[in-house]
């Protein structure tokens, strides 16, 4: 029977199109008993191909089409060692599998050079345990073919046999002999394998399922190389027939070779090697010298941790921590424990934040005295058995947040301690997403770029492209309508979800019991970083027992830590985020507030104005919303705000629920409320619990219908209650299984919503000014942030070279605070030239004018870049003129190179000349610059306008219209808007039919926003469309990518002559014709006084819709009261009932 021995997935990037579960499907439909996976070069697949062939009674065999160097895979000389010939290499056993990933693994860490490369002596070292065949058309002896004779290829054919093993080397052979160099190949091949009785074995170098798979195969090669339409990919394979053949087809192929056929049988019956999956391979943590017992160290730590962290008489605590330990030693996870909690202690010791906990692991009290946690699970109501379940026991997972700017030094102390042979991180895959894949498409058709973009605009963004055929009329239409459309959708589908790139995982970290190479082929990390990167993915990790670590980066812990940092520079205190008062007035009133820009997780609007109508008055408040604001769950947040807000009493179906859901007002918002509940009303043990948990987050029938007749049953035993009841108990329950949220994450990320808050509303400028270290490379938020402080009355200043730091900084004069922005953060300055200025202040005083700045830096500061960036930013303000010193730059410029001359040339008696002249340039009179070229250099220089906007004048005109920039949402998709602002960049492209279209960005006082000009329009209003013009736009607008953008349709200068109210009367005419407001539900009488005053302060003509709630539902009620429609009006409602309860 003949079974496919070279076979490529989609994991060979970019060239093989099969996915793992089409390609095992087809293999168990043409009856092939056995298959080998052979990926260009790599095993990314190995673990997903080996479970599906065993879900499907396939036999896997796991192997690798490796690329064999000409000689020493170390040399990388051009011209000679970017040649290399293939040969397939499978695992015949345990040994030949990690043999395999041996030689995988030094291909990628040593020998890449185009390609991962290995030469002869690495595979012979390594070739026991391993099949090999000769190789496709690119393999050694078929290249040879081509040139040597028949006795040279004979002993080179006999030497890989000598490597390989007697019966463990194959000649390959493939059945394209309808191309003529294939043929000639065989025929030599064959002789070959006459000559030196080396038997013969056919393949076919499968590299997509059926054979209608080759046009859709030919186009992922043009994505490949990036070639269109007719040109040659320089990779097209569209002689061969690459697909998945059976065995009748291979026998009609080649009937003159039936023992080759047969060989690729025989072959895989010698193969003998299975993975063990379920079994852990826990690395040992190194113990001290006098320690012996890993559990018992560790029981000791806890212990001391117990005594700092709990009472004595805390006999609750002692109870759990004790059942803990024996769940602990039962399951074997001391080394584990030990493991993680050395690294966070190190990190905590040099001075790196740690973040209070992630996921379950903070339900345990083990975890807290080992300070691996912050929070105590019991005033937190945290369950051990959500963590670590001794009923259905799996490897535990404990994620740790650290911050973002430190985490590299983490990795490196693990690499340091378990060694670089140990530790690795982790793939992932890029796929070919619906979107991409189709605009990837119609490029290497040469199809027109609207065709593309068309097809992915009708695309609901994230949805499948199958999906959206079935969801979106516009797509169906279109794919029914236009034969070009259908064809890109019809090759879409295909490529739809191939693998595209291979990257390092942000957060995986892998630390092993042996050097990782007995358990998984490696390869280099994407970027720079010395430690590898696993070839297998996070979970494929997982399968085969390795130590996964998730150590995540958090941004919001560096600015915490930078916050920190000031405060207790500026204002002399040391703040302990760990141990903050959770009662703090100002934070709970800053959470009331909805002032929650910069505080984790709660800064999206809709957050903000679901916090501000919660109205928080403890922790458990900022946890529900943590919980809640996801899609599913969101639905219940209205009824938690009227629970909490309405003080009413909540109607259960048992009152065993009371206990459990009074807290969060009859809403089961946590998967722990769930286990309390199968716990106490069915009788279950937590774990047991936990089982049923997770068969209705898995929503396998059988599994959940086992669940729901033992609930129903313990319900009726434990409780005491009838049938009917105790499956309405398990109905109410279900949902809230699948939307629930882990109560010890939603604790963990309350907490450190909560102490951001706490930082942000007692020390303002000292989290303003982190906040904005953190966010120096997005402008945006910048912008945001510096928008911010400016409510807080809080100035940012510019640059001042006396003054500034790297990083942002706070200055107190008396009570009085500023932030004084970063040096860093400047453009073509950067970190090293920001610490030398500021280091050279600090040792050796303020610098008394620019000469003396000049004189006392080192040359390599003072480039043309540098000092420009510094002068157009205002850092050099206190000295000089800022034209003044641009106008000077050539000579202040010629005395830094006359400088670094002198400082180089040694005087008579060898000591090196640093003398210059004491006067080395003097500044040029010129007429200073004007505010527009000031506020223009800024923006180049800082991202933002800093000392005025240049639209202030306009202000009274701007904040008159009904709509700015921030105020765009995808609720405006489609409709006609009008925007005023500034020009900030205008960029032309010619487009394929040779026209001009121009992207614009549009900046006013609050934002700023895409503009898309197509030609037409173009046309009509070229003369407007420059850098710094002054213009209100009319256009559509457009969501793509998730981006907002405006598809413009006209143009207007905006001059002093046109403000005025027709202007804005006119805009506000056409734009808005009714307003909608929506009455929060279990809003007091007095929130619809307040909106019938503001209503009635502003009269007009637009019509006022109110949306009252009324038994559940809304009613709509229009009013008399009509409106004129302003911005001021607008921002009036939306504080009141909040941004989501107001439209136009």
């Amino acid at each position: 029977m003949y079974v496919s021995l070279h076979t490529h997935s989609h994991y060979s990037l970019l060239d093989g199109l099969a996915k793992i579960p089409d390609l095992v499907n087809r293999a168990k439909e043409i009856k092939m008993p056995a298959l080998a996976l052979t990926d260009h070069g790599v095993m990314y697949g190995a673990i997903e191909f080996y479970k599906t062939c065993q879900e499907n009674n396939i036999k896997p065999i796991i192997g690798c089409e490796i690329y064999v160097a000409p000689r020493s895979h170390l040399k990388k000389e051009s011209g000679i060692d970017n040649k290399y010939n293939h040969m397939t290499l499978l695992a015949k056993n345990e040994l030949g599998y990690k043999n395999l990933t041996k030689i995988v693994s030094i291909a990628h860490l040593e020998g890449f050079y185009y390609k991962p490369r290995v030469d002869k002596k690495t595979i012979r070292k390594y070739a026991e345990g391993i099949i090999a065949l000769s190789g496709c058309p690119a393999g050694i002896l078929s290249q040879m073919s081509k040139k040597d004779k028949l006795e040279k290829i004979s002993e080179t054919a006999l030497e890989w046999q000598e490597i390989f093993g007697q019966d463990n080397f194959y000649i390959e052979i493939q059945p394209h002999e309808q191309i003529d160099e294939i043929k000639k190949m065989n025929q030599t091949l064959r002789k070959v394998s006459q000559a030196t009785k080396i038997p013969l074995v056919i393949t076919t170098d499968s590299h997509y399922c059926l054979k209608n798979d080759q046009d859709a195969h030919e186009i992922l090669l043009k994505i490949n190389t990036a070639s269109t339409g007719k040109e040659d990919s320089g990779m097209s394979l569209k002689d061969f027939h690459l697909h998945l053949h059976s065995d009748e087809e291979i026998r009609k192929l080649m009937p003159n070779d039936i023992k080759a056929i047969d060989n690729s049988g025989k072959i895989a019956e010698k193969i003998d090697f299975k993975f063990k999956f379920g079994e852990y391979v826990l690395p040992a943590f190194p113990l001290p010298d006098n320690k012996t017992d890993s559990f018992e160290y560790m029981k000791n730590l806890v212990d001391q941790g117990f005594k700092k962290r709990y009472k004595n008489s805390d006999t609750k605590a002692k109870k759990q921590v004790e059942y803990e330990l024996e769940v602990i030693k039962k399951t074997g996870y001391a080394d584990y424990f030990l493991i993680v909690s050395d690294m966070i202690n190190w990190a905590k010791n040099q001075g790196i934040m740690v973040g209070p906990g992630r996921g379950s692991a903070a339900g345990s009290i083990v975890s807290y005295c080992l300070n691996i946690t912050s929070l105590n699970p019991l005033d937190f109501q945290l369950i051990f058995e959500r963590f670590l379940n001794p009923e259905r026991i799996s490897m535990p997972d404990i994620d740790v947040d650290y911050a973002d700017d430190r985490r590299h030094e983490v990795i490196k102390y693990m690499v340091d301690k378990y060694g670089l042979d140990h530790v690795a991180q982790i793939i992932t895959f890029g796929i070919m997403k619906s979107r991409m894949v189709v605009r990837d498409v119609t490029r290497a058709l040469d199809y027109p770029y609207a065709i593309g973009d068309q097809i992915a605009k009708s695309i609901p963004m994230g949805m499948a492209l199958e999906l959206a055929l079935k969801s979106s009329s516009d797509l169906l239409g279109l794919y029914n309508s236009n034969p070009d459309v259908k064809k890109v959708i019809d090759m879409a589908l295909k490529l739809e979800n191939v693998a595209r790139h291979a990257s390092t995982h942000a957060a995986g970290v892998v630390v092993s019991k042996e050097p990782l190479v007995n358990y998984l082929p490696l390869q280099r990390s994407t970027g720079s970083s010395e430690i590898a990167s696993t070839q297998f993915s996070m979970y494929d990790v997982e399968t085969i027992g390795l130590l996964k670590l998730d150590v995540l980066g958090l941004k919001n812990l560096t600015i915490m830590k930078n916050a920190t940092r000031i405060i207790n520079k500026v204002y002399g205190k040391k703040i302990d985020v760990d141990n903050l008062p959770l009662d703090d007035k100002k934070t709970f009133e800053l959470f009331r507030k909805g002032d929650t820009v910069g505080v984790f997780q709660l800064e999206s609007e809709g957050m903000r104005r679901y916090i501000k109508e919660l109205q928080p008055n403890k922790i458990d408040d900022i946890m529900a919303m943590v919980a809640l604001y996801r899609p599913g769950p969101m639905e219940f947040i209205p009824d938690y705000i009227s629970g909490k807000i309405s003080g009413k009493e909540t109607q259960y179906l048992h009152p065993k629920l009371k206990p459990i859901l009074e807290n969060t007002y009859g809403i089961a918002v946590y998967q722990e409320q769930i286990l309390q509940i199968a716990r106490d009303i069915a009788g279950f043990s937590y774990g047991e619990a936990d089982v049923l948990r997770k068969a209705i987050g898995k929503k396998i029938k059988k599994l959940l219908q086992e669940q729901r007749k033992k609930f129903v049953k313990g319900a009726i035993e434990f409780s005491q209650i009838d049938k009917t009841l105790a499956e309405k108990l398990f109905d109410f329950a279900e949902p809230f299984a699948r939307y629930g949220f882990n109560r010890a994450h939603a604790a963990c990320y309350a907490m450190i919503a909560y102490q951001t808050a706490y930082l942000k509303a007692n020390y303002p400028a000292a989290f303003l000014a982190a906040l904005l270290t953190s966010e120096q490379n997005d402008l945006d938020k910048i912008a945001v942030a510096v928008n911010e402080a400016e409510k807080q009355n809080i100035k940012v200043l510019p640059p001042n070279v006396n003054e500034s730091f790297p990083e942002f900084a706070v200055v107190k004069t008396g009570k009085k605070e500023t932030i004084r922005y970063g040096l860093m953060a400047i453009k073509n300055v950067g970190v090293k030239v920001a610490e030398i200025i500021t280091q050279e202040r600090i040792e050796n005083g303020a610098y008394k004018d620019l000469k003396d700045f000049i004189k006392r830096l080192p040359t390599n500061v003072l480039n043309k870049k540098s000092l420009e960036a510094l002068t157009f930013s205002g850092a050099f303000d206190s000295f000089a003129e800022r034209n003044q010193i641009f106008e000077s730059m050539e000579e202040i410029l010629n005395y830094v190179k006359a400088k670094s001359k002198a400082s180089k040339q040694p005087d008579l008696f060898g000591s090196t000349n640093t003398k210059v002249e004491d006067s080395p340039f003097e500044l040029k009179t010129v007429e200073p610059a004007n505010k527009r070229k000031i506020l223009a250099w800024e923006k180049e220089f800082l991202g933002i306008y800093l000392t005025e906007h240049p639209l202030q004048e306009h202000m009274s005109y701007l904040k008159n219209l009904p709509l700015n920039t921030a105020s765009l949402n995808d609720r405006l998709v489609g409709k006609e808007v009008y925007l005023a602002g500034i020009l900030t960049e205008c960029k032309k492209i010619i487009t394929k039919n040779n026209a001009n279209m121009m992207f614009c960005r549009l900046e006013d006082l609050v934002s700023s926003v895409e503009l898309v000009i197509f030609p037409r329009i173009l046309e009509n209003y070229q003369s407007l469309l420059v850098p710094d013009s002054l213009v209100g736009v009319k256009g559509k607008v457009n969501l793509k990518d998730g981006d907002i953008k405006i598809l413009v349709d006209e143009v207007e200068e905006i001059n002093q002559q046109k403000i005025g109210a027709e202007i804005i009367k006119k805009h506000q005419a056409n734009q808005t014709n009714q307003i909608i407001v929506t009455i929060p539900r279990n809003s007091k009488k007095s929130l619809l006084e307040k909106i019938k005053d503001i209503l009635e302060s502003n009269p007009g003509a637009c019509q006022v819709i109110l949306k009252i709630p009324i038994n559940g539902n809304y009613f709509e009620k229009r009013l008399k009261t009509k409106v004129e429609p302003n911005t001021n009006l607008f921002q009036e409602l939306k504080e009141i009932v909040g941004s989501n309860n107001f439209s136009i």
